[in-house]
């Protein structure tokens, strides 16, 4: 009997219980502390992955081919590409061709995102393997993240080059359209012509303008413009950002003005011949990638760089608004109608060659929504 009350009142090793129970708690707020950190880790690498994949198969759309959406087609493995890049705590993810999609815009439907589904879970056979939950019996976590960009209309563009030529309009004179046609619309006494030339502005129904796919490669050489005559190789030279002189030109023809510029602003001209200065600057950008050349195969660029500098934005003016002034004797004003991009081929004496090539444009929330048949399309992502 006193040896059992003795044991009923007997403490020691109560210790190895606390000890005990100490430990599980230190192993609970490791794996906290540890494993959630962990895990929490290779899910942001897992949405870095994904955000990269998207963007660079929207890319492609713009750049490569825009209704290419197959399977081995370029939007599809670049996206691929560009996700598997991207490690998760050191090891690839996995992203097959069926986990790149083209997913419709909820209000336009056109089909114009790409959405990039990354994994690395035990179903594609690469978890994330646990350390402290281990002696819990959780060996692994399966992480997956989804991203989705979107190539839309841009709104806004900069970095264009300091001269403009018309839009393209549907020739009704001497059809079809060429690049050495000249839009008239009136007669030299200011009446309308039996058969006038139609142009047709972005973001009205059957804007008749210069098209990303349907004009990609199209040969185009600009000149300095003569008098009035508004033909497609004529250029006006421009002063951006309000700064004019030789040098300013030149050195905006060469380098990236980042001044914004919007869709129906009114540009302003330079005062004086800037014939030497265009040339000039058009030389110190060819100057920078002298070995890209127009790959008629891929109907594209081919570069040493990531992005040729003899890739740019031409602004265009409206055709009929310029005629409208200067056939009611007030200034011919020069408005934005819309961006093609230019890729510089050759300078020849006093004439630019090149081809006409996709642009990625740039999305200003100052701005007004991107009218209807914007030549350059904005890359951002979505979700």
């Amino acid at each position: 009997m006193n040896r059992l009350r003795r044991l009923r009142r007997d403490e020691s090793g109560m210790s190895y219980v606390f000890i005990g129970l100490g430990m599980m708690a230190f192993l609970s707020a490791s794996m906290l502390a540890i494993d959630v950190g962990m895990l929490m880790t290779s899910r942001n690498q897992a949405q870095t992955s994904a955000d990269a994949g998207a963007l660079a198969g929207a890319t492609a759309l713009v750049f490569n081919d825009y209704n290419d959406r197959s399977t081995t087609g370029p939007a599809v493995t670049q996206a691929r590409n560009a996700a598997l890049a991207n490690t998760v705590m050191g090891v690839n993810v996995s992203v097959n061709a069926s986990d790149v999609t083209f997913p419709a815009h909820p209000t336009s439907g056109e089909f114009n995102r790409v959405e990039v589904d990354v994994f690395r879970t035990g179903a594609r056979g690469n978890p994330v393997s646990t350390l402290i939950a281990w002696f819990f019996k959780i060996k692994t976590a399966d992480i997956v993240a989804t991203a989705t960009a979107e190539a839309s209309p841009a709104n806004a563009m900069n970095c264009v080059k300091p001269f403009t030529i018309p839009d393209k309009w549907t020739e009704k004179q001497t059809p079809g359209w060429d690049v050495n046609d000249t839009y008239d619309a009136y007669d030299n006494k200011g009446k309308p012509l039996a058969k006038p030339d139609i142009y047709i502005p972005a973001g009205q129904p059957g804007y008749t303008g210069y098209s990303m796919e349907a004009d990609r490669g199209l040969p185009l050489m600009i000149r300095a413009g003569t008098g009035n005559n508004i033909a497609p190789s004529f250029y006006f030279s421009l002063a951006i950002g309000g700064e004019t002189g030789g040098d300013e030109y030149r050195w905006n023809i060469a380098n990236c003005n980042t001044t914004m510029m919007q869709f129906g602003e009114l540009l302003t001209t330079e005062p004086g011949n800037m014939v030497g200065p265009t040339t000039d600057g058009a030389q110190d950008l060819f100057d920078q990638d002298p070995t890209a050349y127009w790959d008629t195969g891929c109907n594209c660029v081919k570069s040493p760089m990531k992005k040729s500098p003899r890739v740019f934005p031409i602004p265009l003016y409206d055709p009929v608004f310029y005629d409208s002034g200067k056939r009611n004797g007030r200034t011919a004003d020069l408005k934005v109608a819309n961006w093609i991009g230019f890729f510089l081929e050759d300078i020849q004496g006093n004439n630019i060659y090149g081809r006409i090539t996709p642009i990625k444009g740039m999305f200003d929330a100052g701005a007004g929504p991107a009218p209807e048949g914007a030549f350059p399309l904005a890359i951002r992502l979505v979700k």
